[in-house]
């Protein structure tokens, strides 16, 4: 039997029995669907996270308090006087921006309305290396710094929750634990998740922070430091050289390990990669088990065809068909069902990754599904394999057939 008249032969049988093939091809465009939307969903939010992440810059290098190392014991924390070692240019020349930075939580009271929020003491060096930029006003200086001035800088959300608009609010004075300081900026969106989002900043001189917000029983400690190499080539001679000069600064000894950990931002992004990689296998796999479901409902209903038309094949084969040309028949019958189940399935997970997109957007969250091409060929592929996999059986049962039982079956 030649595959056209095959082919021919699988759309009379479907056309006959239009019920029963628009439920078969159902479960195949549910499986489908499930798995273009899941995968694109997936995609979308491993883009999204590494895309704020790689925002930042690839020269970036956190430095944090501590090492989870069992032998390092009462670790000494990190200080303003670390930072300004770091600064020297003579002992670390791969090293352009040093920002200390020390984190706390405050009350943010505004004409009434009040949120509890963290607040972070920076330094200017702070927006080159989080590429931070001001929407309006100005940022923090380095005059304010050392005057400890009660100024601070907002992001956009914050201002909008304080506030209500982003907008023409430099000048108002809003207090932070009940002290208060004046709103010198507000930084551009940018937008980012509820773990790193740059727009909910609260920013005020480092030194102001340590005087009023955040105590300390070590003089000048710092919560964490952020350094930007020269480039993306100087990134591992820069974590060297902040090795080196931690290790001398704190006193540590040759053999024992450091009571501080550098991270960057290649690191980050591995980690994210990681944990959305698996993120996305585990959607397909449950977009998977819909399309298991689909391959099911059609080797069910390519058995019930084949009991059904037991004597039209056992007349086929009286007349001269071989095992072959029956296999052919029901064979291709399975994979076309199936095949017209993940074109329509594809098209309606499609649909549901723009709905998905525009309720992100809705809700204020970066993420936007992406619908790749290795997705539509991978569901493609599998909804023709599950034709092939579950219509096998039906079809080597029908070709298997004898004849003379074939003709007598009521």
């Amino acid at each position: 039997m030649k595959l056209l008249q095959a082919i021919k032969e699988a759309f009379i049988s479907i056309n006959a029995n239009k019920t029963r093939a628009f439920l078969t091809i159902l479960g195949i465009v549910i499986g489908v669907g499930s798995v273009i939307a899941l995968l694109s969903i997936g995609q979308g939010a491993e883009s999204a996270i590494t895309g704020q992440i790689e925002g930042i810059g690839t020269n970036a290098v956190y430095i944090m308090p501590g090492n989870d190392t069992e032998d390092v014991k009462n670790p000494k924390p990190l200080t303003l006087s670390d930072a300004d070692a770091l600064s020297n240019r003579n002992r670390a020349p791969s090293i352009a921006y040093v920002s200390p930075i020390v984190m706390g939580n405050a009350e943010l009271t505004y004409s009434g309305e009040s949120i509890n929020t963290s607040v972070m003491g920076i330094t200017p060096a702070h927006s080159i290396v989080q590429n931070i930029k001001v929407s309006e006003g100005l940022f923090i200086s380095q005059t304010q710094v050392d005057g400890r001035s009660a100024v601070v800088v907002v992001g956009p959300d914050i201002a909008d929750e304080i506030f209500g608009k982003h907008t023409g609010v430099v000048g108002k004075t809003l207090r932070i634990n009940g002290y208060p300081y004046r709103v010198i900026g507000v930084t551009e969106a940018k937008g980012g998740s509820r773990f790193n989002n740059p727009d909910t900043n609260v920013l005020v001189p480092i030194s102001t922070a340590q005087m009023r917000i955040i105590r300390s029983n070590t003089q000048n400690e710092v919560s964490f430091i952020i350094i930007q190499a020269k480039d993306s080539d100087s990134v591992d001679a820069a974590i060297k050289e902040t090795n080196t000069i931690l290790r001398e600064s704190h006193h540590t000894q040759v053999r024992k390990p450091n009571d501080f950990t550098i991270t960057n931002q290649q690191d980050f992004l591995s980690v994210a990669q990681s944990i959305t990689g698996v993120l996305t296998i585990f959607l397909g796999g449950i977009g998977a088990i819909s399309l298991l479901v689909g391959g099911i409902g059609i080797m069910n209903i390519m058995l019930v065809s084949v009991t059904e038309r037991t004597r039209e094949i056992g007349l086929r084969k009286a007349l001269g068909a071989r095992k072959s040309d029956i296999l052919m028949q029901f064979l291709t019958e399975s994979v076309l069902l199936s095949l017209i189940g993940g074109v329509i399935g594809i098209l309606f997970g499609w649909l549901i990754s723009i709905v998905v997109g525009v309720i992100a957007v809705n809700a204020g969250t970066i993420l936007e599904p992406q619908v790749g091409l290795d997705s539509i060929l991978l569901a493609t592929l599998f909804s023709a394999a599950v034709g092939i996999f579950f219509g096998w059986y039906p079809a080597s049962r029908a070709a298997n057939l004898e004849p003379v039982d074939a003709l007598r079956y009521e």
